[in-house]
Protein backbone atom coordinates (compact mmCIF):
# COMPACT_ATOMS: atom_id res chain seq x y z
CA UNK A 1 0.00 0.00 0.00
CA UNK A 2 1.38 3.40 -0.95
CA UNK A 3 1.91 6.12 1.63
CA UNK A 4 -0.89 8.15 0.04
CA UNK A 5 -3.37 5.25 0.24
CA UNK A 6 -2.32 4.48 3.80
CA UNK A 7 -2.88 8.10 4.85
CA UNK A 8 -6.24 8.13 3.07
CA UNK A 9 -7.33 4.99 4.94
CA UNK A 10 -6.29 6.35 8.34
CA UNK A 11 -7.64 9.87 7.86
CA UNK A 12 -11.34 9.10 8.65
CA UNK A 13 -10.35 7.46 11.95
CA UNK A 14 -8.26 10.48 12.89
CA UNK A 15 -11.22 12.73 12.12
CA UNK A 16 -13.56 10.51 14.15
CA UNK A 17 -11.29 10.56 17.20
CA UNK A 18 -10.63 14.34 16.83
CA UNK A 19 -6.97 13.85 17.79
CA UNK A 20 -6.14 16.47 15.15
CA UNK A 21 -8.31 19.00 17.02
CA UNK A 22 -6.46 19.04 20.30
CA UNK A 23 -8.38 21.95 21.84
CA UNK A 24 -11.16 19.52 22.78
CA UNK A 25 -8.76 17.21 24.60
CA UNK A 26 -7.29 20.19 26.44
CA UNK A 27 -10.75 21.17 27.70
CA UNK A 28 -10.80 17.87 29.60
CA UNK A 29 -7.11 17.94 30.48
CA UNK A 30 -7.12 21.38 32.11
CA UNK A 31 -9.64 20.57 34.89
CA UNK A 32 -7.61 17.42 35.56
CA UNK A 33 -4.35 19.41 35.60
CA UNK A 34 -5.86 22.08 37.85
CA UNK A 35 -7.19 19.46 40.28
CA UNK A 36 -3.88 17.60 40.26
CA UNK A 37 -1.86 20.76 40.90
CA UNK A 38 -4.15 21.82 43.76
CA UNK A 39 -3.84 18.35 45.29
CA UNK A 40 -0.06 18.36 44.76
CA UNK A 41 0.06 21.70 46.61
CA UNK A 42 -2.04 20.29 49.47
CA UNK A 43 0.06 17.13 50.00
CA UNK A 44 3.49 18.53 48.96
CA UNK A 45 3.82 16.00 46.12
CA UNK A 46 7.39 15.52 44.80
CA UNK A 47 7.97 17.26 41.46
CA UNK A 48 8.92 14.05 39.63
CA UNK A 49 5.72 12.37 40.79
CA UNK A 50 3.72 15.41 39.77
CA UNK A 51 5.28 15.47 36.29
CA UNK A 52 4.52 11.76 35.77
CA UNK A 53 0.92 12.21 36.89
CA UNK A 54 0.49 15.23 34.62
CA UNK A 55 1.58 13.25 31.53
CA UNK A 56 -0.57 10.31 32.65
CA UNK A 57 -3.51 12.69 32.92
CA UNK A 58 -2.90 14.11 29.45
CA UNK A 59 -3.13 10.62 27.93
CA UNK A 60 -6.27 9.89 29.94
CA UNK A 61 -7.91 13.17 28.89
CA UNK A 62 -7.09 12.63 25.20
CA UNK A 63 -8.59 9.12 25.23
CA UNK A 64 -11.68 10.27 27.12
CA UNK A 65 -12.24 13.12 24.66
CA UNK A 66 -11.86 10.81 21.66
CA UNK A 67 -14.24 8.23 23.15
CA UNK A 68 -16.85 10.94 23.74
CA UNK A 69 -16.52 12.23 20.17
CA UNK A 70 -16.89 8.74 18.69
CA UNK A 71 -20.03 8.03 20.76
CA UNK A 72 -21.47 11.44 19.93
CA UNK A 73 -20.89 10.94 16.19
CA UNK A 74 -22.51 7.50 16.26
CA UNK A 75 -25.68 8.85 17.85
CA UNK A 76 -25.75 12.20 16.01
CA UNK A 77 -24.99 10.97 12.50
CA UNK A 78 -28.45 11.99 11.21
CA UNK A 79 -28.24 15.42 12.86
CA UNK A 80 -24.69 15.91 11.53
CA UNK A 81 -25.86 15.45 7.95
CA UNK A 82 -28.15 18.47 8.36
CA UNK A 83 -25.49 20.86 9.76
CA UNK A 84 -23.03 22.53 7.40
CA UNK A 85 -20.09 22.33 9.80
CA UNK A 86 -20.55 18.61 10.57
CA UNK A 87 -22.02 17.05 7.42
CA UNK A 88 -18.64 15.71 6.32
CA UNK A 89 -17.84 13.90 9.57
CA UNK A 90 -16.77 10.32 8.69
CA UNK A 91 -19.87 8.49 9.97
CA UNK A 92 -22.27 11.12 8.63
CA UNK A 93 -20.78 10.94 5.13
CA UNK A 94 -20.39 7.16 5.12
CA UNK A 95 -16.61 6.80 5.23
CA UNK A 96 -16.87 4.83 8.51
CA UNK A 97 -19.65 2.38 9.31
CA UNK A 98 -21.46 2.35 12.65
CA UNK A 99 -20.18 -1.17 13.55
CA UNK A 100 -16.63 -0.04 12.79
CA UNK A 101 -17.07 3.04 14.97
CA UNK A 102 -18.44 0.92 17.85
CA UNK A 103 -15.34 -1.32 17.76
CA UNK A 104 -13.13 1.78 17.72
CA UNK A 105 -15.06 3.16 20.71
CA UNK A 106 -14.61 -0.03 22.71
CA UNK A 107 -10.85 0.06 22.14
CA UNK A 108 -10.79 3.51 23.73
CA UNK A 109 -12.94 2.40 26.68
CA UNK A 110 -10.66 -0.59 27.32
CA UNK A 111 -7.62 1.69 27.33
CA UNK A 112 -9.31 4.10 29.75
CA UNK A 113 -10.27 1.26 32.08
CA UNK A 114 -6.67 0.00 32.04
CA UNK A 115 -5.40 3.49 32.92
CA UNK A 116 -7.73 3.58 35.93
CA UNK A 117 -6.59 0.19 37.23
CA UNK A 118 -3.99 1.60 39.71
CA UNK A 119 -6.54 3.99 41.29
CA UNK A 120 -7.71 3.60 44.87
CA UNK A 121 -11.27 2.39 45.47
CA UNK A 122 -12.85 5.86 45.70
CA UNK A 123 -11.08 7.18 42.60
CA UNK A 124 -11.95 3.97 40.72
CA UNK A 125 -15.66 4.34 41.50
CA UNK A 126 -15.76 8.01 40.49
CA UNK A 127 -13.64 7.22 37.44
CA UNK A 128 -16.10 4.60 36.21
CA UNK A 129 -18.93 7.15 36.41
CA UNK A 130 -16.75 9.69 34.62
CA UNK A 131 -15.86 7.35 31.74
CA UNK A 132 -19.18 5.59 31.17
CA UNK A 133 -22.61 7.05 32.11
CA UNK A 134 -21.79 10.76 32.21
CA UNK A 135 -20.44 11.13 28.63
CA UNK A 136 -22.70 8.30 27.48
CA UNK A 137 -25.88 10.19 28.36
CA UNK A 138 -24.76 13.59 27.04
CA UNK A 139 -25.73 13.17 23.35
CA UNK A 140 -29.33 12.42 24.37
CA UNK A 141 -29.62 15.66 26.36
CA UNK A 142 -29.62 17.92 23.28
CA UNK A 143 -32.76 16.08 22.17
CA UNK A 144 -34.77 16.76 25.34
CA UNK A 145 -33.47 19.99 26.90
CA UNK A 146 -32.05 23.38 25.95
CA UNK A 147 -29.46 22.81 28.71
CA UNK A 148 -27.28 19.99 27.30
CA UNK A 149 -24.25 22.12 28.20
CA UNK A 150 -25.20 21.78 31.89
CA UNK A 151 -24.82 17.99 31.65
CA UNK A 152 -21.67 18.37 29.58
CA UNK A 153 -20.27 20.58 32.36
CA UNK A 154 -20.46 17.63 34.73
CA UNK A 155 -19.29 15.03 32.20
CA UNK A 156 -16.23 17.04 31.08
CA UNK A 157 -15.03 18.08 34.51
CA UNK A 158 -15.47 15.12 36.86
CA UNK A 159 -11.83 14.36 36.11
CA UNK A 160 -10.99 17.08 38.66
CA UNK A 161 -12.78 15.03 41.32
CA UNK A 162 -11.19 11.79 40.12
CA UNK A 163 -7.66 13.16 40.44
CA UNK A 164 -8.39 14.72 43.84
CA UNK A 165 -9.72 11.43 45.20
CA UNK A 166 -6.75 9.57 43.70
CA UNK A 167 -4.19 11.87 45.37
CA UNK A 168 -5.93 12.85 48.61
CA UNK A 169 -8.10 9.75 49.18
CA UNK A 170 -11.17 11.97 49.53
CA UNK A 171 -13.28 14.56 47.75
CA UNK A 172 -12.31 17.85 49.39
CA UNK A 173 -14.37 21.07 49.60
CA UNK A 174 -11.71 22.73 47.43
CA UNK A 175 -12.25 20.10 44.72
CA UNK A 176 -16.01 20.68 44.81
CA UNK A 177 -15.47 24.44 44.46
CA UNK A 178 -13.15 23.78 41.54
CA UNK A 179 -15.79 21.53 39.95
CA UNK A 180 -18.31 24.36 40.27
CA UNK A 181 -15.93 26.70 38.46
CA UNK A 182 -15.21 24.15 35.75
CA UNK A 183 -18.93 23.58 35.26
CA UNK A 184 -19.40 27.31 34.73
CA UNK A 185 -16.46 27.32 32.34
CA UNK A 186 -18.03 24.57 30.21
CA UNK A 187 -21.33 26.49 30.07
CA UNK A 188 -19.30 29.49 28.94
CA UNK A 189 -17.16 27.96 26.20
CA UNK A 190 -19.66 25.41 24.90
CA UNK A 191 -22.37 28.03 24.53
CA UNK A 192 -19.90 30.00 22.43
CA UNK A 193 -19.16 26.84 20.43
CA UNK A 194 -22.88 26.18 19.89
CA UNK A 195 -23.36 29.72 18.56
CA UNK A 196 -21.58 28.54 15.39
CA UNK A 197 -24.49 26.23 14.52
CA UNK A 198 -27.56 28.14 15.72
CA UNK A 199 -29.32 28.35 12.37
CA UNK A 200 -28.66 24.74 11.36
CA UNK A 201 -29.51 23.45 14.85
CA UNK A 202 -32.89 25.18 14.74
CA UNK A 203 -33.68 23.47 11.45
CA UNK A 204 -32.45 20.06 12.68
CA UNK A 205 -34.24 20.30 16.04
CA UNK A 206 -31.03 20.30 18.12
CA UNK A 207 -31.36 22.17 21.43
CA UNK A 208 -28.64 24.26 23.09
CA UNK A 209 -28.05 27.15 25.47
CA UNK A 210 -26.97 29.24 22.46
CA UNK A 211 -30.54 29.02 21.15
CA UNK A 212 -32.13 29.35 24.59
CA UNK A 213 -30.24 32.51 25.58
CA UNK A 214 -31.01 34.23 22.28
CA UNK A 215 -30.17 37.93 22.20
CA UNK A 216 -29.07 37.82 25.88
CA UNK A 217 -26.27 35.34 25.24
CA UNK A 218 -23.34 37.70 25.92
CA UNK A 219 -24.86 38.93 29.18
CA UNK A 220 -25.37 35.36 30.39
CA UNK A 221 -21.87 34.40 29.26
CA UNK A 222 -20.55 37.22 31.45
CA UNK A 223 -22.42 35.75 34.42
CA UNK A 224 -20.86 32.33 33.86
CA UNK A 225 -17.43 33.95 33.52
CA UNK A 226 -17.95 35.74 36.83
CA UNK A 227 -19.09 32.52 38.55
CA UNK A 228 -16.02 30.74 37.21
CA UNK A 229 -13.68 33.42 38.58
CA UNK A 230 -15.37 33.45 42.00
CA UNK A 231 -15.29 29.64 42.17
CA UNK A 232 -11.57 29.60 41.41
CA UNK A 233 -10.99 32.09 44.21
CA UNK A 234 -13.07 30.01 46.64
CA UNK A 235 -11.25 26.81 45.65
CA UNK A 236 -7.94 28.55 46.24
CA UNK A 237 -9.05 29.81 49.65
CA UNK A 238 -10.23 26.35 50.72
CA UNK A 239 -6.99 24.77 49.47
CA UNK A 240 -4.83 27.38 51.23
CA UNK A 241 -3.26 28.61 48.00
CA UNK A 242 -0.77 31.48 48.13
CA UNK A 243 -0.52 34.95 46.54
CA UNK A 244 0.80 33.60 43.22
CA UNK A 245 -2.42 31.68 42.69
CA UNK A 246 -4.68 34.65 43.39
CA UNK A 247 -2.58 37.04 41.27
CA UNK A 248 -1.89 34.79 38.28
CA UNK A 249 -4.78 32.31 38.24
CA UNK A 250 -7.71 34.32 39.55
CA UNK A 251 -6.58 37.72 38.27
CA UNK A 252 -5.34 36.35 34.96
CA UNK A 253 -8.52 34.33 34.41
CA UNK A 254 -10.75 37.33 35.05
CA UNK A 255 -8.79 39.59 32.70
CA UNK A 256 -8.64 37.00 29.93
CA UNK A 257 -12.36 36.26 30.07
CA UNK A 258 -13.17 39.98 30.00
CA UNK A 259 -10.95 40.38 26.92
CA UNK A 260 -12.63 37.39 25.23
CA UNK A 261 -16.10 38.75 25.80
CA UNK A 262 -15.16 42.20 24.52
CA UNK A 263 -13.91 40.73 21.22
CA UNK A 264 -16.60 38.06 20.82
CA UNK A 265 -19.23 38.39 18.10
CA UNK A 266 -21.72 35.57 18.76
CA UNK A 267 -23.17 35.93 15.25
CA UNK A 268 -19.80 35.43 13.57
CA UNK A 269 -18.70 31.80 13.17
CA UNK A 270 -15.01 32.65 12.99
CA UNK A 271 -15.16 34.82 16.13
CA UNK A 272 -16.87 32.02 18.06
CA UNK A 273 -14.31 29.45 16.93
CA UNK A 274 -11.39 31.69 17.91
CA UNK A 275 -12.87 32.25 21.38
CA UNK A 276 -13.53 28.52 21.81
CA UNK A 277 -9.95 27.60 20.90
CA UNK A 278 -8.62 30.31 23.23
CA UNK A 279 -10.33 28.51 26.10
CA UNK A 280 -8.74 25.21 25.12
CA UNK A 281 -5.23 26.64 25.04
CA UNK A 282 -4.69 30.17 26.42
CA UNK A 283 -7.22 30.29 29.27
CA UNK A 284 -6.39 26.81 30.55
CA UNK A 285 -2.69 27.68 30.55
CA UNK A 286 -3.27 30.87 32.52
CA UNK A 287 -5.17 29.09 35.29
CA UNK A 288 -2.62 26.27 35.44
CA UNK A 289 0.40 28.63 35.45
CA UNK A 290 -0.70 30.32 38.69
CA UNK A 291 -1.40 26.96 40.31
CA UNK A 292 1.96 25.58 39.21
CA UNK A 293 3.97 28.57 40.44
CA UNK A 294 2.16 28.37 43.77
CA UNK A 295 2.92 24.65 43.97
CA UNK A 296 6.63 25.27 43.32
CA UNK A 297 6.71 27.89 46.08
CA UNK A 298 5.36 25.54 48.77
Amino acid sequence: MSATKSTSAIRPWIELSRVHKFAGSMLIFWPLAWGLTMSAHAVSMPLATYAFNLVYGLVFAALLHSAGCIWNDILDRNFDRQVERTKHRPIADGRITVPGAVIFLFSHLLALTALMWPFNHLAWQIGLITVFPLPGIYPFMKRVTYWPQAWLGIAMNMVAIVVCSAVQQQVTPAALALLSGCWSWTLYYDTIYACQDKRDDLKAGVKSTAILFGSHVKTILALFAALLTVSLALAGHLNKQGPAFFALTVGGAGLHLASQLKKLDVDNVRSCFVAFEANGFTFGSIVWAGLFVDYLLV
